[in-house]
């Protein structure tokens, strides 16, 4: 049996993301496809354009089977620890044999030669590596210039390359492959979209550029060529009832209180602070009032806004460098079925019964794991992700829906589809 997966945030599904599994399926036969999405808050440190199970509607309205949730603890972190986590756990499902993903190149060789030395660490790369950080650089731009150092050829081109954030992800996903001896058959497909940043509206709009024209308040219209007709459809629904969208700004206040509120050693503890950023944290949160003011004061060569933006989104959720270096030693735990179709219910049935991980089928089963793993690295993990989905609730727009323990009370999403 041939099974597909996909790792995704698809916020929101787009006609990029269609044409990229489209273009898996002309690769090879398969059974079905198994997707591994993001829960409310995603990579790059914000919080989901609109909910999990919005999403995962939009999914398996476009053709993936099952959809299960990568935990927080891994979706929200740097690109090496977010491919790492979701790969983990589709090899974890047991019936998973390929991967596909975007990428700029579109060329699996390419990419390939890259992961291979980001996966080994040749002496030679190590020494450039540590020769760039020491200059000042962040990681993504000193690995960028050791790799160029090392493969040679046209250093522009190469640089192109390893600056593109779809290009990133696939050479994290290839190195994961590698280094752990990982099962799966990687798929590579070629971007058509617009750039990653890109606010340009079209056909292959960019999920940026989708985002960009809901956030500034402008007509949902603008952006029914740029996704599929039932996912426009569902965000439309998620709209007109007040859970969408979801916007960064609605976080600010709190992360504000927290950060004031916040003892020094508390926040030295939390996870990817390091060098004394505590004391430039804590300064900034005192004397700025707001959290784009906050994120500049922070900002250095070291810390990108990225970075900044997760580490802030950390603070909120108290999560701390032991708790991530535990959950990292175990990877993901458990199965948290989001949503599935008639084929999907099948795959499911075939997970239960060549996986060792633990099946959540409905809330009940997450809310028993919660209460009775409160001490277990199960339970830790998936306090998180319960976690995460109260403090994304609060931030709805209406405020009738913005309700808590939703984790233990929505089943999954369910469609008849052959």
């Amino acid at each position: 049996m041939a099974v597909l997966g996909i790792i995704a945030e698809f916020n929101p599904l787009h006609n990029g993301h269609l044409h990229l599994l489209q273009e898996a399926h002309n690769h090879a036969e398969f059974d079905a496809t198994v997707c591994v999405m993001s829960g409310n808050f995603l990579q790059r440190g914000d919080p989901a354009i609109c909910n999990k199970w919005a999403r995962t509607e939009m999914a398996l309205q476009s053709g993936i089977d099952l959809v299960i949730e990568l935990p927080f603890s891994f979706a929200v972190r740097s690109a090496y620890y977010f491919a790492r986590g979701a790969i983990q756990l589709l090899t974890r499902t047991g019936v998973v044999t390929h991967l596909a993903f975007g990428s700029e190149t579109g060329n699996i060789d390419t990419l390939k030669s890259l992961s291979t030395i980001i996966a080994n660490e040749p002496e030679k790369y190590k020494s450039l590596l540590k020769q760039y950080l020491s200059q000042g650089f962040n990681f993504p731009s000193a690995r960028s210039r050791a790799l160029q150092s090392l493969v040679g050829g046209n250093p522009n081109e190469i640089r192109d390359l390893l600056v593109m954030p779809n290009n990133i992800l696939a050479l994290e996903y290839l190195r994961v492959i590698e280094k752990e001896y990982t099962p799966l058959t990687p798929i590579t497909i070629a971007r058509t979209d617009s750039g990653y940043h890109s606010t340009h509206l079209s056909r292959y709009a960019s999920a940026s550029a989708i985002r960009n024209t809901l956030v500034n308040n402008q007509s949902i219209k603008l952006i029914e060529t740029a996704m599929p007709a039932h996912c426009l459809s569902i965000l439309e629904r998620e709209m007109l009832s007040g859970r969408a969208p979801v916007l960064v700004n609605s976080m600010a206040q709190s992360i504000l209180v927290k950060l004031r509120t916040m003892p020094i050693e508390q926040l030295r503890n939390i996870y990817e602070i390091s060098e004394g950023l505590e004391y430039r944290i804590k300064q900034a949160a005192s004397s700025c009032g707001t959290v784009d003011e906050l994120k500049q004061a922070i900002k250095s060569k070291r810390y990108s806004f990225t970075r900044i933006n997760r580490i802030l989104l950390y603070s909120l959720c108290d999560l701390c460098k032991t708790q991530v270096e535990q959950l990292d030693e175990y990877g993901p735990s458990y199965v948290h079925v989001l949503g599935f179709s008639s084929k999907g219910q099948k795959i499911l049935q075939e997970i239960k019964n060549k996986s060792r991980l633990v099946v959540f089928n409905r809330g009940g089963d997450v809310k028993n794991a919660y209460i009775k793993g409160k001490n277990t690295v199960l339970g830790k993990m998936l306090a998180l992700d319960t976690l995460a989905t109260d403090i994304y609730t609060l931030l709805y727009p209406e405020p009738s829906h913005r309700k808590g323990a939703l984790d233990f009370t929505t089943s999954p999403i369910k469609i008849d589809r052959d």
